[in-house]
């Protein structure tokens, strides 16, 4: 899709609209977007006067407009404040951006949102939006991946045609809430076809310069950075922020020298920010970047690029695996997890996924797979079916941009694979066969892969797209096979092809078969080999990754080959994913299994312990542990939202048949306390306050939640009648804190015993502080240490 702008000069959008909205008279708990019908004069002064400084893409206010805010037969149509948001926002010479928000909910399994249900909430808006005339859709603000890609999908579906900029913004940590990383984020958003991609909000520029160079490192597309002006703060009533226009203008071109070319604001930036950034940018152009040459694939928290030999882990399949097809079958996740994390431990770096069975529904055994395998390992995965329909719908819900096995030469496999790559994203390997089959010659091999590039060149796909398989066949069959297999990949390569391979092919029907994969493998990574589909565990197959690595100068000071030697010659054993779990290696496998936040095993395992032992000593020796140890994890950075929440979520699992027993013997642990929690009066985000929850179910506090835009006395209220020892209070929006401040006044005198915790992007520990709260905590995990001493105290 051809750009509506120079892409060599910056573009600049508008900035904030809530707080100038604030500042006409917008009141703690109405919706902004209303005013698109109610005031339509305040919104059209304002994106007046951001044209007048220069802005030249207006976001009109439909930021919260979709249909869980905004339901059918309200006071309020939906389509009226789009198509009202959209008009308002018109100026002369400048573009309308339909501004799409979060829904506000987070996505399965870590929320109760399911994925398809948010694809059609923003199908219908990107529809409303299209028919109004926006020019434009703008996504911005998300924290949840998932999300971010059911937006996109959503609007694409809805409306093909309208270009799709989007935006993210991220936690202190550098990461998005639900802990995907940003490289990540925009390899994933690039494979769906964004016209560009970037940051808002953060914090301010700060953060985005920080995140900046990765986000670069990785697309081509222009990036965007919408940061908000500094830090807020409460003065007088009004929200005020710690950056002037020419201080955020003069940060923002530090931005621009970065690579950044689309800029404007987001929270508490006016157009006077807007002004003296477009002054500043007069004459500017938007730095070069080298286009990354090579395939770049993704999960939702790491980048896998194929710049040098990259181990595909091949267990996950059922060919010629009587024991994988028989667990299969019985449908026995633990044993097809334990491969997915065995693997990652052995050195894979990407997972290939195959589970085409007869007798099996494929493709909702593929989503499982895809869901399951990506909440215990962080490595990208490879998904692999012959079957175009099962490849569709496990890359519709696949978390970052998958490896897609396979397409063929033959006219029908090109027809049905590269559609699916064009619209979800993906790398293709591609087999160097067609409707004549497996050609004998090198020349033969090569022209299926020139024909095969040419048409993926009519779905948009380039080099960086595509992995040519140049087929492994048996040599004891075909003796002369081999050579033609490692002379095609090396004139690939040199060609500028990228290749893959699966290696262990060459040796069936043979003894001692992992001697002659390791020969051939060595082989074939001289001649050019780039993926390498083989067995991780296997010492001889990993001994010869590492040596060549090692030989070729691509292991800096040889710490691979070293790690790799630290553990032979046993082969590697079953343990924690690398990406779920810290160090810390227990033979207790309750609390490996919670570790590892795998509910089915925990639930079985915690079941079975009871056989032997009390269930209050299960729950101190193991469940506890799990716990703190990825409450560690998570302080220390090694763990993230989504494995913490899955923890937690395999703590309660493993809860369930000891707190059975316990009630079924009429005694034993009360919760450990109780706690109100509530997202304020004027704030409808809930996300925060719902990954609190359950955290602190997890570690048996008794929980009441609120919901969102609570008013103080309701807070009050439920605080007086439950005794609650905590009060737990939440806010997203800067609107909100005058708000919360109410509240825990109103707490003060009806609940004096109760202490406050408070939360949220908007504040600091100075601002908790401020309004009277008792403990400020940046992230749920510090809620729950928060909890654990607060309540500690009352009782000592």
């Amino acid at each position: 899709m051809k750009p509506f702008w120079d892409t060599t000069e910056p573009l600049l959008c508008d900035g904030s609209l809530g707080v100038l909205l604030q500042r006409r008279g917008l009141p703690p708990g109405e919706r902004p977007e209303t005013w698109n019908l109610t005031r339509p004069e305040v919104l059209k002064e304002i994106h007046r006067d951001y044209a007048q400084a220069g802005a030249r893409v207006m976001s009109a206010n439909t930021f919260g407009a979709n249909r869980l805010h905004y339901p059918a037969g309200g006071a309020f149509a939906l389509e009226d404040i789009i198509h009202a948001g959209i008009a308002n926002a018109r100026q002369p010479g400048c573009r309308v951006a339909m501004d799409v928000g979060s829904t506000g909910k987070l996505l399965e399994p870590l929320g109760t949102l399911p994925f398809e249900e948010a694809v059609d909430i923003f199908r219908e808006v990107g529809a409303l939006g299209a028919a109004a005339g926006a020019d434009l859709f703008f996504v911005e603000t998300m924290t949840d991946l998932p999300e971010l890609k059911a937006a996109v999908l959503g609007l694409k579906e809805a409306a093909p045609g309208v270009p799709i900029f989007a935006s993210f913004t991220l936690e202190e940590n550098g990461r998005l809430l639900t802990g995907a990383a940003p490289a990540a984020v925009a390899v994933m958003l690039e494979g769906l076809g964004v016209a560009a991609l970037g940051l808002n909000c953060c914090a301010g520029p700060g953060r985005i310069k920080q995140a900046l160079p990765e986000i670069l490192a990785v697309t081509h597309l222009p990036v965007i950075a919408q940061p908000n002006a500094g830090l807020p703060a409460l003065v007088g009533g009004q929200t005020r922020f710690s950056l002037s226009p020419e201080d955020f203008a003069a940060q923002m071109m530090e931005l621009l020298a970065m690579g950044a070319g689309i800029l404007g604001g987001c929270c508490g930036t006016t157009p006077a920010h807007i002004k003296a950034l477009a002054l500043r940018c007069k004459g500017s152009k938007i730095t070069s970047r080298v286009p990354l040459p090579h395939p770049v694939i993704s999960s939702a928290s790491r980048v896998l690029a194929f710049d040098g030999p990259v181990v595909i882990g091949e267990r996950i399949n059922p060919t010629g695996k009587p024991a994988f097809q028989k667990h299969l079958r019985e449908g026995n996740w633990d044993y097809i997890l334990d491969e997915a994390v065995t693997q990652e431990r052995a050195g894979a770096q990407a997972l290939d996924v195959n589970v085409g069975l007869p007798g099996i529904d494929e493709r909702e055994i593929m989503l499982q797979a895809v869901t399951k395998i990506q909440r215990v390992t962080a490595l990208p995965l490879q998904i692999d079916s012959a079957n175009p329909a099962v490849l569709e719908a496990a890359l519709r819900l696949y978390q970052g941009k998958a490896l897609v096995n396979s397409v063929s030469g033959k006219e029908e496999s090109m027809r049905a694979v590269f559609p699916l790559v064009q619209k979800y994203g993906g790398a293709v390997v591609a087999l160097l066969l067609d409707e004549g089959g497996i050609p004998g010659s090198v020349e033969g091999r090569l022209a299926i892969a020139e024909r095969i590039a040419e048409r993926a060149a009519q779905f948009g796909l380039g080099p960086r797209d595509l992995l040519f398989d140049a087929l492994t066949l048996t040599v004891s069959a075909a003796p002369a096979s081999a050579a033609v297999t490692l002379e095609t990949l090396a004139r690939l390569r040199a060609r500028g092809r990228y290749t893959a391979l699966g290696v262990s092919n060459i040796s069936f029907g043979l003894p001692r078969r992992e001697l002659l994969n390791a020969a051939f493998f060595t082989l074939a990574l001289q001649n050019g080999l780039c993926g390498a589909i083989i067995n991780p565990k296997s010492p001889a197959m990993m001994g010869a990754c590492r040596s060549f690595c090692l030989l070729n100068q691509l292991d800096p000071e040889c710490g691979a080959y070293l790690e790799f030697c630290k553990n032979l010659p046993t082969e590697a054993a079953p343990a924690p994913s690398a990406a779920a779990v810290s160090a810390v290696v227990s033979t207790d496998p309750l609390f490996e299994a919670i570790l590892q936040g795998r509910e089915e095993a925990a639930r079985r395992l915690a079941a079975q312990a009871l056989q032997s032992e009390e269930p209050l000593e299960v729950i101190r020796k193991s469940v506890i542990p799990a716990l703190d140890e990825a409450g560690r994890g998570f302080a220390k950075g090694t763990l993230f939202l989504p494995q913490l929440l899955q923890c937690a979520g395999a703590a309660k699992a493993a809860l369930a048949p000891l707190q059975q027993k316990i009630a079924h013997r009429g005694g034993g642990a009360p919760a450990k306390g109780t706690i109100v929690l509530a997202t304020v009066q004027g704030d409808i985000h809930d996300i925060g306050k719902n990954i609190a929850k359950t955290l602190l179910e997890a570690y048996e506090y008794e929980v009441i939640d609120l919901g969102k835009d609570v008013p103080p006395q309701a807070v009050a209220g439920a605080v007086a009648w439950h005794r609650a020892a905590l009060c737990g209070l939440s806010a997203l929006m800067t609107t909100a804190i005058p708000a919360m401040e109410r509240t825990i006044r109103l707490l003060r005198e009806q609940a004096p015993w109760c202490r406050v915790l408070v939360g949220g992007a908007v504040l600091t520990q100075a601002e908790a502080g401020r309004i009277g709260a008792d403990a400020y905590c940046a992230d749920a995990m510090e809620g729950v240490r928060t909890a654990q001493r607060l309540i500690a105290m009352q009782g000592a």
